[in-house]
């Protein structure tokens, strides 16, 4: 963050009006409003999902005159049932914020300007069709987010891969849930979670891997807590690398080595075999065991390559394969107890114990993160602990409509909305609802984000239009990334509502609007699609996402592809887009329904939704009587043979530490929202480095002393944070990467799994001094 956007944001006060209703009104917040907006009308509620994270929580917006005023839980949405975290109750004031883009900007002469929207898309358009002439279709591209409403990333796909032809589109979610993606197909052969939220009423226990739900998913953790405390018995296992709010609540926290997740689900499996704790009558029916290829990489070079290659075996070769992972063996490895895992086998084993296992991006954020996503299904499935109420492995979503946008609509580079595009059925369909020829849709594709970024920096990428996301904080060896987007021959395109150090780069600014300003649709964690009309006008020149690409897809001669009028444009590319899910393994409810409640679970058949999938008591899609994995060819669950590897970076006598990155309670992501919100940024204003007691002691540094992390990529820095609200063992230190201001992204390292391509930003060494 610059100094005047530090200082600017820092000046921002708190209305006192705000904190004054909120104690009169408990239950509800105020927010964004003029003095009198209180006393001067009835304030109407309009029911919106949260912007914030992947839960989708049903929020109820208070509205008076034209302004969003106050904020509350909506009682009848079953994801949060009335309640919300400090972000959702505050979330309406992030449309407030003095620096809010409200016109369209255009670089010239190296400063940026205001000009007429209508203006800055001529020149979005014309730059597209003149590099395109220039350098062949696939030098644009786009790059959107898990926090574009569904007809965003739908008309995105459509527009790049339709009509330009080029699969040049990639979202911010490759770099949070592609790794659950390539699980979940690897394992099942179709993506998305089997269960539900209502598996947190039911299950006995909860094992949350790598995942500090207590800040992350506050609501769906305050749910655990309620079932806690209502049954008595249920048992919380926090099993993780650091200390933090979720261990404290935790009724037991185990700590292991970064990156040896991987031996641990394995030891935990063998256990499983040898106490003979297997469920055969449902292995026997339901599962098949596969391995792939070992010694895989990590993709830190350019141009790097990997495809897997899956055989079959017996089970007695994936029984030899664990005998490398006892308990004992695997505690040499990872630091946890032979008695703990052990008893974390136990807990899995126990046929009168319904189990949850929860993970979000302490899983995914990893080079191997599709491996250990599947080492975890192995344990449900040896023990037939899946698609039933309480027993289900459950892959959190970071991002409102991660899973709506990205993984339903398909906006990365090998996806369309209902299959991919080397698979020419797809092909035919895409070509056949999008009304254009089939040889438009090239059947390879292109760049994941990293090589997308890559190619950028190489030149063989000249435009990218970038739509409300962050990259130029959240790309993992940032400087690299950075300075790739401001070579004079590049042209960057930025669709945002606040400057951020993405709009520093740009060469058009496009003022976004924000989602109650709009209407949309998000899908959520649990296969939950939400609607949202319009609650309050747009500010200044501020347009749709979704508008903007249509205008400039006009602009280039696609009249044919949008011809959508501006008044129901949005219910058209639903009514549009669900044709490519029209079959009861994934079908979506219409329209009229969708805005009458408050969300809907696919696939949604028959008038009903499915709440847990393969299971034909729940799921319509599911044949027979028992269990019906149809996502692959031979109808059964995979169980993959996948061993530890390490990461692709470890400590060594010169850079020490291992450096830990991730979120805080209070912001979403890189703050560019959040940091906005005052009582938001007053409670966490800037970011830090956690360390642990004894090395700080080691090291000399003291609680709010400055000290620098340095990696053999850049360094940063920032405040110590010891015996906080977290506390890393020792060896390792941990860096929240909200704030702009402190780029610890500079530090981080662009290795990713060579399956997903996910980068992985929980593991790379750093040395740490007194500054």
């Amino acid at each position: 963050m610059s100094i005047s956007r530090r200082s600017f944001i820092k000046s921002m006060a708190l209305n006192s009006a705000v904190a004054a209703a909120s104690t009169l009104f408990p239950g509800i917040v105020f927010a964004g409003w003029k003095k009198t907006d209180l006393f001067s009308s009835t304030i109407a509620w309009k029911k919106a999902p949260c912007r914030f994270c992947g839960t989708g929580c049903g929020l109820l917006i208070g509205v008076s005159g034209d302004r969003a005023v106050a904020v509350k839980g909506d009682p009848n949405s079953s994801v949060n049932k009335g309640l919300c975290c400090v972000k959702g109750y505050h979330s309406v004031q992030v449309l407030y914020g003095k620096d809010r883009i409200k016109k369209a900007m255009i670089r010239k002469n190296g400063k940026l300007v205001e000009v007429p929207i209508e203006e800055a898309l001529d020149l979005v358009a014309a730059k597209m069709k003149e590099t395109i002439k220039n350098h062949g279709k696939d030098s644009v591209s786009i790059y959107g987010s898990g926090q574009w409403s569904i007809a965003d990333g739908y008309t995105a796909s459509k527009f790049f891969k339709g009509c330009i032809g080029t699969n040049n589109v990639e979202a911010n979610a490759r770099l949070c849930m592609a790794s659950a993606v390539t699980g979940f197909m690897t394992s099942f052969g179709l993506d998305e979670p089997m269960g539900c939220y209502e598996d947190i009423d039911n299950a006995d226990v909860f094992i949350t891997w790598g995942n500090n739900m207590a800040e992350m998913h506050p609501i769906l953790f305050s749910r655990m807590l309620a079932n806690r405390k209502a049954k008595g018995d249920v048992q919380i296992i926090d099993f993780a690398t650091r200390s933090t709010r979720s261990s404290q609540a935790a009724d037991k926290s185990i700590l292991f080595k970064p990156q040896t997740d991987l031996a641990v689900a394995n030891a935990i499996c063998y256990e499983i075999i040898r106490n003979d704790w297997v469920n055969w009558d449902f292995v026997n029916k339901h599962v098949s065991f596969h391995k792939g290829k070992t010694h895989i990489g990590y993709g830190t070079e350019d141009h790097f390559k990997f495809k897997d290659k899956a055989e079959t075996i017996a089970f007695d070769e994936y029984k030899k394969f664990l005998e490398d992972y006892t308990p004992e063996k695997v505690e040499k490895i990872s630091g946890v107890s032979a008695k703990d895992i052990r008893y974390l086998a136990s807990i899995y084993g126990d046929p009168d114990k319904k189990v949850t296992s929860f993970w979000c991006m302490g899983m995914n954020q990893h080079t191997r993160g599709t491996w250990i996503n599947n080492l975890v299904y192995n344990i449900h499935l040896l023990v037939g602990k899946i698609s039933m109420p309480g027993n289900s492995p459950f892959s959190l979503t970071g991002q409102p409509s991660a899973c709506g946008t990205v993984r339903e609509v398909g906006t990365l580079t090998h996806k369309l909305p209902h299959g991919v595009v080397m698979n020419e059925k797809a092909r035919k369909m895409a070509a056949a609802i999008w009304q254009v020829p089939e040889k438009n849709i090239d059947p390879k594709p292109t760049y994941h984000t990293v090589e997308m970024f890559r190619a950028l920096d190489r030149g063989e990428i000249r435009f990218m239009w970038i739509q409300v996301t962050n990259p130029m904080v959240t790309m993992p060896n940032l400087r690299r990334y950075r300075n790739g987007a401001l070579k004079d021959d590049r042209f960057i395109v930025v669709s945002d509502i606040y400057p951020t150090p993405t709009t520093d780069v740009a060469d058009v600014i496009l003022p976004s609007a924000l989602w109650v300003e709009r209407e949309g649709f998000f899908g959520n964690s649990e296969r939950r699609t939400q609607h949202n009309d319009q609650i309050v006008p747009m500010p200044g020149d501020t347009m749709c996402n979704t508008w903007q690409l249509i205008q400039v897809a006009r602009r280039l001669g696609f009249e044919k592809q949008f011809p959508w009028p501006q008044e129901t444009y949005i219910e058209d590319i639903w009514n549009e887009y669900i044709l490519f899910h029209d079959n009861p393994k994934h079908r979506m409810a219409p329209y009229k329904v969708l805005k009458a409640r408050p969300g809907v679970q696919w696939p949604f058949v028959n008038g009903m939704e499915t709440k847990w999938r393969y299971n034909p008591k729940y799921d319509p899609a599911a044949k027979g009587n028992d269990f019906d994995f149809y996502g692959k060819p031979d109808k059964r669950a995979w169980i993959w043979m996948r061993p530890y590897e390490p990461a692709a970076e470890s400590p060594d006598s010169e850079y020490p530490f291992w450096l830990n990155t991730g979120r805080v309670l209070e912001h979403w992501h890189t703050g560019s929202m959040t940091q906005r919100i005052p009582i938001l940024h007053k409670a966490m204003p800037s970011s830090y480095v956690e360390i642990n007691p004894d090395d700080a002691s080691d090291m000399g540094i003291v609680n709010g002393s400055k000290v620098k992390v340095t990696s053999r990529r850049g360094s940063v820095v920032m405040t110590a944070s010891i015996n906080g609200r977290g506390n890393p063992p020792k060896g390792m230190v941990f860096v929240p990467f909200f704030d702009e201001s402190h780029l610890i992204n500079e530090v981080t390292l662009d290795a990713f799994c060579p399956i997903s391509k996910q980068p992985d930003y929980k593991k790379c060494a750093v040395k740490v001094e007194r500054a």
